[in-house]
């Protein structure tokens, strides 16, 4: 195929951004990544692409990256940090720089798309799932450091055609942020918290990132916000009975308290300032956690885009789980 489009995306050694450079590949595009010179390869080890390990802050070295490219995909963010500023550096200042350079190319670039957070609307308060109208209310730092960016790209959105894509909970092969949950589960025990009833969005990275797809190509996305989550809202038991079929377990079922999960996080929270990394339970995230509703309604992007939930919570699951036995990950 003469003339393929060229698509850039950061933070396309992680998880979403991975099966993204693997979803446009498919596409035919050709696909260019930008790296930090620390980032690991392991994801992107021998697929035809381009590689700038210039980071974020390089304007010189993102000039280079962003020469030629007609659709940027910009995954790369700090979802973890010991401080504030941590998030703030990693999900706007880095925003910032892309968008700088991006504006300098804006007549080639087809659509700038920001990958964003249900974090930045906040939980779904009165039990009614969350859509792109709701005033944000982020409850952590993290979510407020995605709205920060959010409005950030929002600025540019007269000089640049920008999407802005809103990501609920995701899982799927290559995850290790929920790895946790199989992992104990497989080894006999199913930890839930609190005791009442919790609904989630839950997304299959494969959903999500033909969602990113099909936000960038569309005609009528530039300047608009768009939850890609899944079109069913899922409870920890649904989510277990699903987890206990696939592994053939049957589970001991624990609930755990909110007042013990925040005094865990405390915990965590104290040891992790005596280390170079974040805790990855803290208090913000205990906040977050014992939410009891965190639901999004995907009805725009579903009539605008065209998008659907492809993966069930069964397949998904299944998928998932096969992939973490075959790398020996469970």
């Amino acid at each position: 195929m003469e003339n393929k489009l060229t698509a850039l995306v950061t933070g396309a050694s992680g998880f979403v951004g991975s099966h993204l450079v693997d979803y446009l590949l498919n596409k035919g595009f050709k696909v260019r990544c930008i790296i930090r010179k620390t980032s690991s390869l392991k994801w992107l080890k021998g697929k035809p692409v381009e590689l700038f390990d210039c980071g974020l802050k390089d304007k010189e070295g993102l000039r280079e990256a962003f020469d030629g490219v007609d659709y940027v995909f910009h995954v790369a963010g700090v979802v973890k940090s010991k401080t504030p500023e941590g998030y703030f550096l990693g999900n706007v200042e880095t925003t910032r720089s892309l968008l700088e350079v991006a504006v300098e190319f804006k007549n080639m670039i087809k659509k700038f798309l920001v990958v964003s957070s249900q974090t930045v609307s906040g939980p779904s308060l009165d039990g009614n799932p969350v859509d792109e109208n709701k005033i944000c209310l982020p409850i952590t730092t993290y979510g407020r450091s995605k709205l920060a960016e959010e409005e950030l790209a929002k600025e540019y959105m007269t000089q640049l055609p920008v999407t802005i894509c809103r990501a609920p909970a995701v899982y799927g092969e290559r995850d290790t942020e929920i790895l946790i949950f199989f992992k104990t589960f497989n080894s006999g025990l199913m930890t839930t918290i609190g005791f009442g009833k919790k609904l989630i969005s839950l997304i299959h990275v494969l959903d999500l990132v033909e969602g990113f797809y099909l936000a960038a190509v569309s005609e009528k996305s530039a300047g608009q916000i768009y939850f890609i989550s899944s079109e069913k809202y899922y409870s920890w038991q649904e989510i277990g009975e699903v987890t206990s079929k696939v592994l053939s377990k049957t589970p001991l079922k624990v609930k755990i308290p909110h007042s013990v999960v925040y005094f865990i996080a405390a915990i965590a929270q104290f040891f992790a300032m005596f280390s170079s990394k974040p805790a990855t339970l803290n208090i913000e995230k205990a906040k977050d956690i014992t939410q009891a509703y965190w639901i999004c309604n995907t009805g725009k992007a579903v009539n605008e885009l065209g998008y659907h939930q492809k993966i069930s919570i069964e397949e998904g699951i299944r998928r998932t789980c096969d992939w973490y036995k075959k790398e020996g990950w469970i």
